[in-house]
């Protein structure tokens, strides 16, 4: 059960993070994106996110198998090219920030195939998921099942 609607709550603070989905969903690739949201996801273990990106990775036309080795995509590296695989690792390094996380080879490794700009919008992107599954694990958010949302 959700603890408190922090849409409705905190109005301006959420509107916040709204607009900056808004500005990361316009400037990453919509598969690219999803394959980002749905690794944080599983990272930091939020089943609504992790249900929510699964599912709007299909409707963006990402294979089952893809997605379901997103959870281990370094030993699933057949499904992944190189521009998606070093786009995996920056998102795990951003994900898991510590001393030795986003080092000189992984950002190298991502920037071999995007400019500044990119980059940029890439560290938003990763770094909006991130705030999401910090809200929704907060504050209880389970995934929806109902007739609109079946299990099958």
């Amino acid at each position: 059960m959700t603890r408190i609607n922090i849409g409705h709550t905190n109005k301006l603070g959420y509107a916040a993070v709204i607009g900056l989905e808004g500005y990361a969903r316009k400037s990453v690739d919509p598969q690219l994106y999803e394959l980002i949201k749905l690794r944080a996801s599983i990272l930091n273990g939020c089943g609504f996110c992790v249900d929510m990106h699964a599912s709007d990775g299909a409707k963006h036309g990402i294979p089952s198998r893809k997605l379901h080795a997103v959870a281990a995509w370094q030993h699933s590296k057949v499904f992944f090219d190189a521009r998606e695989q070093a786009v995996l690792a920056l998102t795990d390094a951003v994900t898991n920030l510590g001393p030795a996380t986003v080092t000189d080879d992984i950002w190298e490794a991502a920037a071999a195939h995007f400019d500044d700009g990119q980059m940029g919008a890439l560290i938003l992107a990763i770094s909006t998921i991130n705030v999401w599954n910090r809200i929704a694990i907060s504050v209880g958010m389970q995934p929806p099942v109902d007739a609109k949302n079946p299990i099958s």
